[in-house]
């Protein structure tokens, strides 16, 4: 890691448990990931992730979709919220909500997919539903995807993948903890590479520098 360089600026948006976000937390106080977050958005109150960032003394906001009248206003809350702090780099950890991000977010918003994009994603695929599918097809590798994010689901530019295979004895637990191990070098992995300016996107293809600009 260069250490000459200045923290990267994360913004955290989630909906639950809050795992990927405890994963960032770990690898910043190893020393592994050069970052700073500055704020986490949950769009449910009862999230336990905002726990896990309020323990680390992280500040949190609730901005919850059923308290506008749709997409747009929702969105527009959360982009006021973002506006209020340094940003550098939106990371979306299991959000639920549809967040109609603006033009001057484009390129500055991850997500990460817990199957191999294109294959199980889209809209209603999320979580332990995708590992359900995943089995139910007979698929024998699965796997995690980091893109950047757009306006349409599991849709803007791959950054990294990484594969399991799928066991015959598999469950969607067994299967969704093999798949997070790979989610948490993910990433990170992700985030350092744009961090250190070394993603260029190139239509639908993202490539990766060997140093950065």
């Amino acid at each position: 890691m260069d250490m000459a360089r200045a923290p990267i600026n994360l913004v955290v948006l989630l909906s639950g448990g809050g795992t990927t976000l405890q994963n960032f937390i770990d690898r910043i106080a190893d020393g592994s990931l050069n970052a700073r977050i500055q704020v986490v958005l949950s769009s449910r109150a009862d999230a336990f992730g905002l726990q896990r960032a309020q323990n680390h003394g992280i500040p949190t906001h609730v901005i919850s979709s059923r308290k506008y009248k749709d997409a747009d206003a929702f969105s527009a809350k959360i982009d006021e919220t973002l506006d209020k702090y340094p940003v550098d780099l939106v990371c979306l950890a299991g959000f639920m909500c549809y967040w109609k991000i603006p033009d001057r977010y484009l390129g500055k918003v991850m997500n990460i997919h817990p199957a191999l994009i294109p294959a199980f994603c889209g809209k209603g695929l999320y979580g332990h539903l995708v590992h359900e599918a995943v089995l139910r097809y007979g698929a024998k590798i699965s796997g995690c995807t980091v893109h950047f994010a757009d306006n349409e689901y599991d849709h803007g530019p791959i950054i990294v993948q990484r594969t399991v295979p799928v066991l015959d004895d598999d469950t969607p637990d067994s299967l969704a903890a093999r798949v997070f191990k790979e989610e948490c070098k993910a990433y990170p992995e992700a985030i350092r590479l744009f961090a250190e300016g070394r993603l260029k996107v190139e239509g639908r293809n993202v490539r990766i520098a060997t140093s950065g600009s």
